[in-house]
């Protein structure tokens, strides 16, 4: 018999063998058999579990496994104490594996209402503005805006000092790239178009000024996508009002609006300031700061700060909507360039959504110090074979000192329930100087 031949034979008599084995009925294997499998996969699936270390997990690739195999043994033999144990253990992690739990006290949420309580605040503040603007420009104001004033039959003559009120502006929907400027439309082929020039100072002002509103009192601004404009009919063009570079519309003409003032219904109202250094401001942005100053719980980082207090001080920074002191916390070198600084606002923004949508609270682990460069006088180990004259030589030549700290953090949501796993956070001082934030974009 050749070799091939034989292989043949032995690899057909091994799958005949599986398949008899396959075919058993579920009674000739052993309960010890049986009990010893699902112990394999309770074993993994705690295994699991303890790698997540009570944070949350979409998919667990023993669980299906260790709770069908143990279900069937418990069904099959309730009053056995082996299986008795492995559904105990099964019970354990299954309830570990759905993440820890704490209490959430008012105290954590506290700054939720007080954000709140401010933004009623300044929205009514905005509410009197805005209808104090409209009522200066009452007599100058386009009756009915649509249908828009016909341009082959209206000359921008015929316009010349009015204003247009523009109800469900979508920016940055309706924003679009033309031949003449940057624009967002209002209207359709039907009504006529309205043109409003966003490329100006006259846009760009007030809406800053909105956004410093987000930043500073009311989060849930980021999600408005609907403006109601006020502003000046300054000319008309022919655009495509049509996002991107190809447009396959074609030219509609439409009166180019000059904004005046911005507003969004319980939120805002922000205005063009001309002569003023950020050429725009929101109804109210002059008292935000000093309402603010009643309720931050801390203002300053101490200069023996130690990591982990520095990391509680950045987080109710970020709560608090105390962004001069989220810049403290934060390594300087991070924000020289101004590169650095919007990155700075970017993530600020980021970990503002996450504090409004995601998670309210944060508890941290003990940091981890090590030396990243230059002697570590703490390092009993290797000190242990140096001398007094080697520890100062090589405290000479190794320069600066800089020390990295590791901070876990874990977030916890409005419910009591971790979110996601544990995040470390980067922290580092130089000289034995104070501590900084160096990972300032890592969620919690």
């Amino acid at each position: 018999m050749n070799v091939k031949r034989k292989s043949l034979l032995l690899f057909t008599a091994a799958a005949v063998c599986a398949g008899a084995l396959n075919a058993a009925p579920a009674g000739a294997v052993s309960k010890e058999h049986l009990i010893g499998h699902a112990e394999y996969y309770v074993r993994e699936f705690e295994k699991e579990v303890e790698r997540q270390r009570g944070g949350e997990k979409m998919v667990w690739r023993g669980k299906q496994d260790a709770l069908s195999r143990v279900q069937a043994l418990k069904l099959q033999y309730p009053d056995d104490p082996q299986v008795e144990e492995l559904f105990q253990r099964v019970k354990s992690a299954l309830m570990k594996s759905k993440g820890d739990y704490i209490q959430i006290t008012p105290e954590m949420t506290a700054y939720l209402q007080t954000e709140e309580k401010l933004r009623r605040e300044i929205a009514a503040l905005g509410k009197k503005a805005w209808d104090e603007k409209l009522a200066e420009h009452r007599d100058t104001l386009i009756d009915t805006p649509f249908p828009a004033p016909d341009a082959k039959q209206t000359a921008v003559s015929d316009l010349e000092g009015k204003y247009v009120l523009l109800d469900d502006v979508q920016y940055p929907q309706h924003q679009f790239y033309g031949a003449t400027g940057e624009y967002v439309f209002a209207g359709k082929p039907s009504a006529g178009y309205y043109f409003v020039d966003i490329g100006s100072r006259a846009w760009l002002g007030p809406y800053e000024a909105a956004k410093r509103f987000r930043r500073q009192v009311d989060t849930e601004l980021e999600e408005v996508k609907s403006w109601t404009v006020l502003g000046k009919i300054t000319d008309i063009t022919a655009e495509i009002p049509e996002a991107g570079e190809k447009k396959v519309g074609g030219f509609q003409y439409g009166w180019v609006v000059t904004p005046v003032a911005l507003y969004v219904p319980g939120h805002v109202m922000a205005y063009h300031t001309p002569d003023g250094e950020a050429g725009g401001a929101f109804a109210g942005e002059d008292i935000v700061a000093e309402r603010k100053k009643s309720w931050y719980s801390v203002t300053s980082v101490p200069a023996d700060v130690s990591p982990e207090r520095l990391m509680e001080i950045y987080v109710a920074a970020i709560k608090e909507k105390n962004y001069d002191l989220y810049r403290e916390c934060i390594y300087p070198d991070t924000y020289k360039e101004d590169t650095g600084k919007e990155l700075l606002s970017y993530h600020w923004d980021l970990h503002q959504g996450r504090f409004h949508g995601e998670y309210v609270h944060v508890t941290f682990g003990q940091a981890k110090i090590s030396v990243l460069k230059g002697f570590d006088d703490k390092n009993d180990l290797e000190n242990f074979f140096l001398d007094a004259a080697q520890k100062e030589t090589l405290n000479k030549v190794g320069g600066t000192k800089i020390e990295e700290a590791v901070v876990e953090t874990r977030a916890w949501d409005a419910n009591g329930k971790v979110v996601g796993s544990p995040h470390p956070h980067r922290l580092r001082r130089e000289g034995g100087g104070r501590w900084y934030v160096y990972d300032y974009q890592p969620r919690f």
